[in-house]
């Protein structure tokens, strides 16, 4: 499959149809997400390897491979490597709508 490459790392879909999407998400060491929420969706991380910092809802959390989280619809969270190995982690997406213009960004390392 085609991988999408973000300033962040890269992410490739695995999976997709009309009620949901799961992609696998490589974030590189000392990278992170935007702090954002989403409109028309929900998602569930599963983390595969390496060491991140999630912040969830303005909590933080370290989790590592076999941790996962469910991330409501309009709960703003983040994802950020604190390893020096690539963070390798599953994405379920379920809910109306998949499209990447679902982020509102709140904060943003790449001014995006």
């Amino acid at each position: 499959m085609d991988e999408d490459v973000r300033p962040w790392g890269r992410y490739e879909i695995l999976s997709e149809s009309s009620d949901h999407k799961v992609k696998r998400i490589v974030v590189n060491a000392g990278s992170r997400f935007s702090y954002q929420r989403h409109q028309h969706r929900s998602e569930h991380w599963f983390i595969v390897s390496g060491n991140a910092k999630v912040t969830h809802e303005g909590l933080e959390f370290e989790m590592s491979a076999g941790d996962s989280i469910d991330i409501a619809q309009g709960e703003l969270h983040r994802l950020a490597n604190i390893g020096s190995e690539p963070v390798v982690f599953i994405e379920v997406q379920s809910g109306s709508y998949f499209g990447e213009d679902d982020i509102e960004r709140i904060e943003d390392d790449y001014n995006r």
